[in-house]
C-alpha cells in the first residue's frame, strides 16, 4: 500500500523540473514586473492603456494563443529564434528554458496586477515628503514605495510561481512534452491519464500539487502578515 503512493523517478523528475521553471520564471519576472506596477500605478504617459492592455492580455488569451505566438518568434525558424540560434548558439523552443520564458509570459500579468494594486494603495503624501526632504526620484521609490508595498510584491511573486507551476497551454505548444526536458507537473498529469494505468501516477502529481498550491498560499500569507507587522512597527 505504501509503495504505491511513492512517485516514481519520472513523477519526481516533473516535479523538480517544474519547481525549477517556476523559480526561474519568478526570479525572471520580478524586476520588471514591479517596475511596471508602479509605471502603471504612478505615471502617466502616451499609449498607457495600450501598454496596460498588452501586458494584461494574456489573462484573456487562450493559453495556446501566446505559446503559439513565442513559437512562431523564438522558434528555430522565428525571425529571433533563428538570430539567437545563429549568432549566440540558443534555442528556447522544446528546451526547459523555453518553458521558463512560457511561464513568465503568462505569469507577468498577475505580478504586475498585485503591484499596481500596492502601489496604488502606497499613499502619496509620504513619497512627496521624502522628496521634500531632499530623497531623489530612486531613493523615495527603493526606501519608500517598494517597501510599503511589498505585502504585494511578495503575493505577486507567490502568484506568479504558482502560476507558473500550472502552467499548461503556452507551455505545450512552444517546448512540446519532452519527458525530462519540459514535461512539468501539469503535462505529466495529462500524459499519465492519456496511457492505460495512468491513474495512479496521475492522481499522485495531482495530490502533489495540490499540497504545493497549498503551500504557496500559506507562504504568501505568512509573508505579507510578517511585512504588515514590521510596517506597522515602522510606522508607530
Amino acid at each position: 500500500m505504501w509503495s504505491s503512493l511513492q512517485p516514481t523517478p519520472e513523477e519526481l523528475t516533473a516535479l523538480w523540473l517544474s519547481l525549477k521553471i517556476g523559480l526561474w520564471c519568478t526570479a525572471l519576472i520580478a524586476v520588471p514586473g514591479i517596475v511596471t506596477g508602479w509605471l502603471l500605478a504612478r505615471v502617466r504617459f502616451p499609449g498607457k492603456a495600450i501598454v496596460d492592455g498588452l501586458v494584461h492580455l494574456p489573462l484573456v488569451l487562450p493559453p495556446v494563443v501566446p505559446g503559439y505566438l513565442l513559437l512562431l518568434l523564438l522558434g528555430r525558424q522565428g525571425p529571433l529564434g533563428r538570430w539567437l540560434y545563429e549568432t549566440w548558439g540558443i534555442a528556447l523552443a522544446f528546451t526547459w528554458q523555453g518553458a521558463v520564458i512560457a511561464s513568465a509570459l503568462m505569469a507577468f500579468p498577475l505580478m504586475v496586477r498585485a503591484v499596481r494594486l500596492a502601489v496604488t494603495l502606497v499613499e502619496p503624501r509620504l513619497e512627496e515628503a521624502a522628496r521634500t526632504l531632499g530623497a531623489g526620484p530612486l531613493r523615495v521609490w527603493l526606501t519608500v514605495t517598494v517597501p510599503l508595498s511589498l505585502p504585494g510584491i511578495l503575493t505577486g511573486l507567490v502568484l506568479a510561481f504558482a502560476r507558473s507551476l500550472g502552467e499548461f497551454g503556452a507551455t505545450v505548444t512552444f517546448v512540446g512534452n519532452v519527458a525530462g526536458e519540459t514535461r512539468t507537473l501539469p503535462l505529466a498529469i495529462y500524459t499519465y491519464t492519456q496511457i492505460p494505468g495512468g491513474d495512479g501516477p496521475a492522481l499522485r502529481l495531482v495530490v502533489i500539487s495540490i499540497l504545493l498550491a497549498l503551500a504557496a498560499l500559506w507562504v504568501s500569507e505568512l509573508g505579507a502578515r510578517r511585512v504588515e507587522r514590521m510596517l506597522g512597527n515602522r510606522r508607530a
